[in-house]
């Protein structure tokens, strides 16, 4: 079956990063990449120039970063999907990407696994939302934090079957702070990073322990109480 071509522009400033991803992102088909851009401004002019159907931004640009890049195509009629690949992992800047619609943010450096998931991810969701019809509101639930629960059959999240008083939206945001970093996180981190109080993310992070799809671990510092850390669990399979 003959797929349509997904049209990537990449705005990255670094020569050899463009080429690993150009390289990365035609692996996965049908994702074309139509054009690369070295920083904000000259990205901005070609997604207006080629209207693709994704960019993939860098943050880190001279000339204009991606934060205002992204400001900027959200400011105008561009109706363009966007993933962040960059170097830079402080909560400010990954939040204010997710704000403004980033998909997916993927940490440099980064292996193909991680893109090809994006990617993939990226693709399905395109597909069901050209679909004719209605969606249920597990059909959405799937659809949006379908990245972060598929998982092998015996360790994937149940979406439709939460406790009461915890939500999917809720879930997902969770589940995507503690894969967007290879370090435990503490609940207040948690809450901070996806916008929520603390009480609440124990509450998430307590069923993702008891689910298994979290691993919990006490840390002891040289004076206080214990701190408790959360990271996601090795997946089974």
């Amino acid at each position: 079956m003959n797929l349509e071509s997904i049209r990537v522009v990449v705005i990255e400033d670094d020569p050899m990063v463009q080429e690993i991803n150009r390289s990365f992102i035609e692996r996965v088909s049908p994702f074309q990449v139509v054009g690369v851009a070295n920083n904000g401004v000259e990205g901005v002019e070609m997604v207006r120039e080629l209207q693709p159907d994704l960019v993939v931004i860098d943050v880190f640009m001279p000339v204009q970063d991606g934060i205002k890049t992204l400001t900027q195509l959200r400011a105008g009629t561009e109706t363009v999907d966007v993933i962040v690949i960059t170097a830079a992992n402080d909560k400010q800047t990954i939040q204010t990407m997710l704000r403004y619609g980033a998909m997916d943010f993927i940490i440099k450096p980064f292996q193909f696994e991680r893109i090809r998931q994006a990617l993939e991810n990226y693709r399905e969701f395109r597909s069901q939302l050209r679909r004719e019809g209605m969606v249920s509101q597990s059909e959405v639930d799937q659809l949006l934090f379908r990245k972060w629960t598929e998982q092998s059959k015996d360790q994937r999240i149940a979406l439709d079957s939460l406790p009461k008083g915890l939500h999917a939206v809720t879930l997902g945001q969770i589940v995507r702070q503690l894969g967007a970093t290879a370090d435990a996180l503490s609940a207040e981190e948690v809450a901070e990073r996806v916008g929520i109080a603390r009480v609440t993310a124990r509450r998430y992070l307590d069923y993702l322990v008891k689910a298994e799809h979290v691993k919990l671990a006490v840390m002891y510092g040289g004076v206080g109480r214990p701190t408790n850390r959360y990271v996601l669990a090795p997946r089974k399979g």
